[in-house]
């Protein structure tokens, strides 16, 4: 598992959500390629979508959700705001109240839903009584029903019940009476009312998929997730409080291996993932977490044979060969080059905007004796963090090196026209 800007990335959770988003986005007609979901590490209960099909889930709804049904019809009703535009439309609808004496008040409250931000989605409870702010609050009640009746249908047409969003949302329901800074940030952007709980419960009624029981691999799936997001995220005492030794379960041992790497305890750790690599010697999350205890303990080499486990088990998880791709660069070995640079090429292709990917590319390059592709791949690096500087000055090195006509030398063309569009716009507005 990886942090970085407020976002968890690793490759079982993440498949976890894509296995439950699945049949919701096949009942919507919505390509699964099409959606980027993303997990922010925040403990309030909050869920949300931005402009290009961007869903975030916080890492506190899932581990608040008691089953994978609750996080299934989160995901539907977030995907209602996907397929209503509301993104879009709620800026369209803005624009239509900027006549009115509560600008500032709604310009805050736009910035809070494209962001999610909840400070910002404040402004409207702090804001004066208006005719733009009921205007704007009422807009945004009919999205959330809308959001609502394409969750309950979707679940419908992937035969699952209802039951997991109703529970969703009796939850934060409460909240509505809490002063602002108590309540979750979920309930301040996702205006909840009576008739929309009402509406939930009347659909679970009559519906005849409201008593089918969740897919027990889901909920396998969710208790492991629940148990990794846990025990990586809260203090080491609460995971060993929370799953003590007398509870076997696999999702228990699970996160007792975390809590005792977490606390540099190899010894007890280590054993507790064999054991569940010995019960399921295919599963390819084991082997991954196996790999990076051994990886950040400095035992580089048994790491790596651990990662390529893992990678051979699920051959194109961009997560996993970055992982197993670093432990191979950090050895130094000539040997790993190849393999390297193979699953560098494949991580790339899966996820091109990859830093991490193309730093060590870079390096791996440089290892094998190939400045050029290390100067082009260290151009890559720097401008996808918009060190434009930088990019420069390793084209040009590039450049230098690589064979003109080659599809890196083709590349570097794209990279240096880029970087001078953007250094003309520079110069261009420093001058006005």
């Amino acid at each position: 598992m990886a942090q970085g800007f407020g976002l968890i990335r690793d490759t079982e959770i993440e498949n976890t959500i894509q296995a439950y988003a699945r049949p919701i986005f096949e009942a919507a007609d919505l390509p699964a390629q099409t959606v980027t979901i993303r997990i922010i590490a925040d403990n309030s209960l909050n869920a949300f979508v931005t402009t290009g099909n961007r869903m975030f889930l916080n890492t506190g709804t899932l581990v608040a959700a008691n089953s994978s049904a609750e996080v299934i019809g989160v995901i539907a009703h977030e995907t209602g705001h996907i397929i209503g535009g509301h993104a879009v439309t709620f800026s369209d609808q803005m624009e239509a109240a900027l006549t009115t004496t509560l600008l500032t008040t709604l310009l805050g409250v736009a910035a809070g839903v494209a962001t999610g931000n909840s400070d910002l989605g404040m402004a409207v409870a702090l804001g004066g009584q208006g005719t733009a702010q009921r205007q704007i609050l009422a807009f945004s009640r009919g999205q959330e029903s809308s959001a609502d009746q394409f969750a309950l249908k979707a679940l419908d047409e992937s035969e699952q019940t209802a039951e997991g969003l109703y529970r969703f949302f009796e939850r934060i329901s409460g909240q509505e009476l809490l002063i602002t800074d108590r309540q979750d940030p979920y309930i301040r952007t996702h205006p909840l009312t009576r008739n929309r709980m009402s509406s939930i419960r009347a659909h679970i009624e009559q519906s005849e998929f409201s008593d089918n029981p969740p897919d027990p691999v889901l909920e396998e799936r969710h208790q492991r997730m629940v148990a990794k997001l846990y025990s990586f995220l809260k203090p080491q005492r609460s995971t060993l409080q929370k799953y003590p030794e007398t509870n076997t379960s696999l999702p228990a041992r699970y996160a007792r291996s975390v809590a005792h790497y977490r606390r540099g305890r190899l010894d007890l750790a280590v054993p507790l993932i064999d054991g569940l690599i010995e019960e399921r010697p295919e599963d390819p999350y084991f082997w991954e977490l196996k790999g990076q205890m051994l990886f950040e303990n400095g035992r580089i080499t048994e790491a790596i044979k651990a990662y390529q486990v893992s990678q051979r088990l699920l051959p194109y998880a961009p997560l996993i060969l970055v992982a197993m791709a670093h432990a191979m660069v950090e050895s130094g070995d000539p040997a790993y080059v190849v393999e390297t640079q193979n699953a560098l090429r494949i991580a790339r292709q899966e996820d091109p905007n990859d830093i991490f990917a193309w730093d060590l590319s870079a390096k791996s390059y440089a290892i094998n004796g190939q400045p050029g592709l290390s100067a082009y791949a260290a151009a890559e690096r720097a401008l996808l963090l918009g060190q434009f500087g930088e990019v420069v000055r390793f084209a040009r090195k590039a450049e230098e090196e690589l064979v003109t006509g080659t599809p890196a030398w083709v590349r570097l063309q794209d990279i240096k026209a880029v970087t001078r569009n953007y250094m003309d716009d520079m110069r261009s507005r420093n001058r006005r």
